[in-house]
C-alpha cells in the first residue's frame, strides 16, 4: 500500500538526495518550480531529463541509470502510462546499486500496479502527492 499517512511522508521526505524524473528546464511548471523549491530547502536535486544539459544549476542526466551519485527517493514528472518503465529502472538500479529507497508520484500521477511492484522489491512508495505541498505541511 502507498504511504499515505504523516509518519510515512515524513520518512520519504527526510530522503536526500532526490532524483527527479521528468524535471523540467522551464520555468513556471511544476516539474521546474518544484524541485527548485527542494533545492531551495537543502535537498540535492538531481535531474533526469534526456532533452535537457542542465537543470537548476546541476548536470541533467538522460536517464536514473546516467545517475553516478547516490539516489535516496525518485520523484515521478512523467504521465502514469510511463510508470512502468520508471518503476522497472528504479528496481534495476536497486538491485544494482542498493541506493535508491523510495519512489514518489508527484499530484495527479497513480500507477496502482506499478507501485505494488516498487513495493515488492523492497521500495516505499506514494502517489498522487505534491512534495512541495507535503514537505510545507509537515516539515515546515
Amino acid at each position: 500500500m502507498p504511504l499515505t499517512d504523516d509518519d510515512g511522508l515524513r520518512e520519504l521526505l527526510s530522503m536526500d538526495p532526490v532524483a527527479v524524473v521528468g524535471c523540467s528546464s522551464t520555468p513556471g511548471k511544476a516539474a521546474h518550480d518544484i524541485p527548485k523549491y527542494l533545492q531551495a530547502h537543502g535537498y540535492e536535486v538531481i535531474p533526469v531529463n534526456p532533452y535537457a544539459d542542465e537543470i537548476l544549476g546541476h548536470e541533467a542526466y538522460d536517464s536514473l541509470a546516467d545517475v553516478e551519485s547516490e539516489v535516496e527517493l525518485v520523484d515521478v514528472f512523467r504521465p502514469g502510462e510511463e510508470v512502468p518503465g520508471i518503476v522497472n529502472d528504479v528496481v534495476a538500479r536497486r538491485e544494482d546499486r542498493s541506493d535508491v529507497r523510495a519512489i514518489w508520484l508527484q499530484l495527479g500521477i497513480t500507477h496502482d500496479e506499478a507501485l505494488a511492484r516498487a513495493e515488492d522489491a523492497g521500495l516505499l512508495a506514494t502517489q498522487n502527492r505534491c512534495m512541495k505541498v507535503e514537505h510545507g505541511r509537515l516539515m515546515g
